[in-house]
């Protein structure tokens, strides 16, 4: 299966998930990513297939807890028990909350481009 990706790009669906855990892997504790700064680093503007590659994560190695919308916002769906477990995740190791639900993007982001 073939996705058109950002710009003019085409990605194999089974790569591209691949390449989603593997960059996620590099994102040290304490740090976060955005699901953009993450379809941005392979080539893409498709934050939302990011986001599906996480889900369908097999791997619970993958730190997906430290993957973040562009505004700091955990996910309210998180795959693997919620905000509430991802939240739990993040200030074990450190990450540093502006509120309930948004990270410290200007203290915890991590550049991957």
């Amino acid at each position: 299966m073939i996705s058109k990706a950002w710009p003019n790009k085409l990605v194999k669906s089974s790569n591209f998930f691949e390449e989603v855990y593997t960059l996620v892997r590099k994102i040290p504790e304490g740090n976060v990513a955005t699901y953009g700064e993450i379809a941005k680093a392979l080539g893409t503007r498709d934050a939302r297939r990011v986001g599906h590659a996480l889900h369908a994560n097999p791997d619970t190695s993958t730190p997906c807890h430290r993957v973040v919308n562009k505004d700091g916002r955990l996910a309210p769906s998180y795959a693997f028990g919620g905000a509430g477990v991802q939240k739990s995740k993040l200030l074990i190791e450190g990450v540093i909350f502006v509120d309930d639900m948004h990270v410290d993007l200007k203290k915890c982001i991590i550049n991957l481009v």
